[in-house]
């Protein structure tokens, strides 16, 4: 069991797995599809991402050290957030980037989303977290890879 502390931008209470991307997520690469479909879940669509590519995120935490790619990426954050397929929590180990940090504002303001966002929690954090770990997150950025 190891603890990590980060800096709350959406706070909530979260216990699952974790999916880990170690390189930049881009979001139009991998949500896209999968919002365009009027899918059921999200199965990452990037296949440039080789540590998330066809994996499910809807309802998991999604472990990443930032997003990348193009300024939609905000709004294909909202929009898979209205469709209630997002993943549970984003968790950086970076700051959160723009683009991100809009996605998760316009979500949880426009769309009364409940997707946790949790920064700064190092690159330790990344290191150790293993895609299938159990995560465990507080509302005061405490997350415990159990």
């Amino acid at each position: 069991m190891k603890e990590f502390k980060g800096r709350v931008i959406n706070p909530g209470y979260y216990k699952g797995e974790a999916v880990v991307s170690h390189q930049g997520v881009n979001t139009l690469a991998t949500f896209q599809k999968s919002a365009i479909a009027k899918a059921k879940q999200v199965i990452a669509a990037d296949q440039n991402n080789p540590d998330i590519f066809g994996k499910n995120l809807t309802g998991k935490a999604l472990c990443l050290p930032q997003t990348i790619g193009s300024t939609t990426g905000g709004m294909v954050l909202e929009v898979i957030c209205s469709m209630k397929i997002n993943p549970q929590c984003l968790l950086f180990s970076e700051h959160i980037d723009s683009l991100a940090g809009a996605g998760v504002i316009l979500s949880v303001v426009w769309e009364g989303s409940d997707i946790i966002a949790i920064d700064s929690l190092g690159q330790e954090f990344l290191d150790t977290v293993k895609s299938g770990d159990t995560v465990e997150i507080k509302e005061d950025g405490t997350v415990t890879i159990l």
